[in-house]
């Protein structure tokens, strides 16, 4: 099925299942002009099938850039490899004014929104079934699936970790983008951001 471009149909789980009684936060995107590198940041949560079950993937994407940040993944939806993630990208980039999820309970849970809370920044949420809130993530992922993944047969969590790593590498200095002027994602953050990172609030 593979060489003739075909997958097969299953049913996948449930990525952004809302944790009962989570604070609603507003999507604060729409319609906003993103104009800098660390001013939105984007992050969600996919999955691919191995022979042994499902893997998941997280990914923090500077929204400007296209920049992948930081990812993770985990054979588990425990919010912790989320939580690695965002703490990562916070580590290498400083913090972003603007860090937008959608409703899943790994990113409504205390341990990733406190942080986030603790440094001022702004939280948006995507609407509740809205995927195009997260379009670029989204396009991330259809990516890395189509020009990676569906063409390759990864047995296990090991060779996939090493596919992802070689792709994102690829993806951020090697991926012209339309979008960007045909520019790399690393070109376009580095025109505008300087060596340090920004200073963390508190």
């Amino acid at each position: 099925m593979h060489r003739f471009g075909l997958r097969a149909i299953y049913p996948g789980p449930n990525l952004s299942r809302p944790r009962k009684a989570h604070k609603k936060y507003p999507y604060l995107l729409r319609g906003k002009q993103i104009r800098y590198p660390n001013q939105v940041w984007a992050t969600d949560l996919t999955y691919v099938r191995l022979p042994g079950g499902f893997v998941y993937l997280v990914a923090v994407m500077d929204l400007f850039s296209r920049k992948v940040l930081s990812w993770r993944l985990s054979n588990s939806l425990d919010a912790s490899f989320c939580v690695v993630a965002r703490q990562e990208a916070i580590d290498r980039y400083g913090v972003p004014a603007i860090f937008n999820t959608d409703q899943g309970s790994q990113f409504t849970s205390d341990t990733f929104i406190s942080v986030l809370e603790a440094h001022n920044i702004e939280i948006s949420m995507d609407g509740k079934g809205r995927a195009l809130d997260n379009v670029y993530v989204e396009r991330l992922w259809r990516s890395l699936k189509y020009e990676d993944i569906y063409l390759n047969s990864y047995e296990t969590l090991g060779e996939l970790q090493r596919g992802v790593d070689r792709y994102f590498r690829f993806y951020n200095t090697e991926r012209f983008h339309q979008g960007l002027d045909y520019a790399t994602p690393e070109q376009m953050h580095r025109s505008f951001v300087v060596e340090e990172p920004l200073p963390l609030a508190g």
